[in-house]
């Protein structure tokens, strides 16, 4: 038996499966440094053995190096790497990233309860642990067209799942606070199966707060000031610091962390894309950034660890002491957060960079591979009326998923809008791609200084309709009808010429490729996209991508239209000042 053998080696009458010896402990609970042995059994910690009296079939030598829990990330979104949950594995687990916690929602709002459990299939041939939070919001709000819509009873199901810990991130504000009933039903379910529900709170005011507080909602990894953090944690919430591609918020955020509240702070990664990942890591980043700005090692490694496990009821994980999962990470370097050597359940999984297991993956469904239909575009389709002088402009924030809404004047030519480059005014559709319904939002866009050429891509937050940004209408059709035709992704075209294309077929999200091949493609289109602007300085691909996203404010666009955050509201393009009326 499992417990009985566990018993005999605490006990000494059995030797231990491994032992690392000579170690430098990270002690998360007490923020000590231990010097000590870690004895495993059956992939559990038995002891930390500080007078070196176990014995084990197998021994390595820590050579006093420091070991740290595995860590843990507290929300991520798989499909935005663009890897397959197994193959996102593989990336981060050289990192030190044991454990993910992921919210789907993003295959979900393609593929609906199949595309949920798709991630879950392969998530389970991953070796490290990936936990799946139910999506709350598909489509994000009622004013798009996603490629599915579930509601509480086609999650409801999920819960027996062991990997499933809750409702993901809980986006659309003004279905909480009005007590819509569909909205309601998730959450009491949810509340009900002692689950865990996610926050999305980006703007809400501390009132806002007090009404997501009443729902049962726990988390938010959205502040972007250390007020708002502040304010989280006073309301009793736990808050989880994003440091992704786009979103990038750490050093803002941690003076709210003081050594009274640090427990109810974690770290995650929101949304980060592969080549990102393999050159930095994710939750090791975090804690090297935390450390470089003047975090106590232990105190950044505690909240990468220990403090995302308690958050989701990780009980057995996030911490090296007797009990706890066997998942522990050598480290060369504490300061600089250097990766030597992973431990999966006691058994060697990446060492320098590499993993050392074979990879599996579960199959995938066919028609999660054909999910791109659009209409046959033309130059209508992307033509914007202007019969006024001035337009309600969207202006972008690089590297910040929250846009601002301008009022700018702008030029037309018979009636309709032409994009200026001299103004740095572009033309932006998002084409509804999952049923054919034909619709078609415009609008006008600020702030991604294009010299030349069009943009489309299938990674659209969160309906992921087709989303074309172009200086010119003929580039723009042209990466249109490529982006079809190779199943969604991104396609960058310059002068009636594609520069660069990056397939994902799967759900227009991710690539079967491995890591490494999947980056050297997004190196690619980082490099096609210094042509259309060579003073790129952020990143273009991200930030476009959360541009369609309206529960984010302030002005976004979806297929229905130009849509005012602040005021959940579809407004016009042409901007009618009323006081001259």
């Amino acid at each position: 038996m499992t417990i009985q053998h566990q018993i005999a080696v605490a006990e000494h009458r059995e030797k231990a499966d491994f032992i690392l010896r000579n170690a430098t402990v990270a002690d998360v609970f007490s923020l000590v440094w231990r010097q000590a042995d870690i004895v495993v059994a059956n992939g559990r910690i038995i002891a930390i053995d500080e007078q070196g009296i176990f014995d084990a079939h197998e021994t390595m030598d820590a050579c006093g190096r420091h070991v740290i829990p595995g860590l843990i990330d507290g929300h991520i979104h798989i499909e935005s790497t663009l890897l397959t949950p197994s193959e996102f594995s593989r990336v981060l687990l050289p990192h030190g990233v044991t454990a993910a916690i992921t919210d789907p929602h993003e295959i979900a709002n393609v593929a609906g309860s199949d595309g949920i459990q798709y991630m879950l299939d392969d998530a389970k041939s991953a070796d490290m642990d990936i936990f799946v939070m139910l999506p709350s919001s598909v489509p994000g709000t009622s004013f798009e067209n996603a490629g599915a819509r579930l509601e509480a009873e086609h999650l409801t199901p999920f819960f027996d799942d062991a990997a499933v810990l809750g409702l993901a991130e809980v986006m659309d504000y003004p279905a909480v606070l009005s007590g819509d009933e569909q909205m309601l039903k998730k959450l009491e379910h949810t509340h009900h199966a002692n689950l865990v529900i996610d926050g999305h709170c980006a703007g809400l005011t501390s009132a806002q707060i007090t009404g997501y507080r009443a729902a049962h909602i726990a988390t938010d990894h959205e502040c972007v000031t250390a007020d708002e953090a502040r304010d989280r944690v006073m309301q009793g919430m736990h808050v989880l610091i994003r440091e992704g591609s786009a979103a990038k918020n750490l050093h803002d955020l941690l003076p709210a962390v003081t050594a009274a509240n640090a427990r109810r702070f974690g770290f995650c990664t929101d949304d980060k894309y592969v080549d990102e990942i393999i050159a930095e890591g994710t939750i090791d980043h975090a804690i090297r950034l935390a450390i470089q700005a003047g975090m106590e090692p232990l105190q950044a490694i505690q909240l990468g660890s220990l403090n995302v496990a308690e958050c989701y009821g990780l009980k057995e994980r996030g911490a090296l002491a007797a009990g706890f999962i066997a998942d522990f990470v050598i480290v060369d370097d504490i300061e600089s957060m250097t990766i030597a050597t992973v431990f999966k359940e006691g058994q060697l999984v990446a060492q320098n960079g590499a993993m050392t297991t074979l990879k599996f993956e579960a199959p995938i469904p066919a028609h999660i591979q054909q999910s791109v239909h659009l209409p046959a575009v033309t130059a209508d389709h992307l033509a914007i009326p202007m019969n006024t002088a001035k337009a309600n402009v969207i202006e972008i924030i690089p590297n910040q998923i929250m846009t601002k809404h301008l009022i700018c004047d702008v030029e037309s030519e018979h009636g309709f809008f032409v994009p200026s480059i001299e103004q740095d005014l572009l033309k932006l559709v998002v084409i509804e791609r999952h049923h054919q319904l034909h619709t078609t939002g415009h609008a006008i866009v600020r702030g991604f200084g294009l010299q030349a050429g069009a943009i489309a891509t299938t990674v659209a937050h969160d309906s992921h309709n087709a989303l074309a940004l172009g200086t010119n209408d003929a580039d723009m059709l042209i990466a249109l009808a490529r982006l079809e035709a190779i199943n969604g992704g991104v396609v960058i075209v310059k002068d009636g010429v594609i520069l660069a294309e990056m397939a994902l077929p799967i759900g227009g999200l991710m690539t079967a490729l491995d890591g490494a091949t999947a980056s050297i493609q997004l190196r690619a289109l980082h490099e096609a996209l210094l042509t259309l602007n060579p003073q790129l300085n952020f990143h273009l691909l991200l930030t476009l991508s959360f541009i369609a996203l309206p529960v984010i404010p302030t002005l976004k666009i979806t297929d229905t239209g130009l849509f005012n955050v602040t005021t959940f509201e579809h407004i016009s393009i042409e901007y009618f000042d009323e006081s001259m009326a």
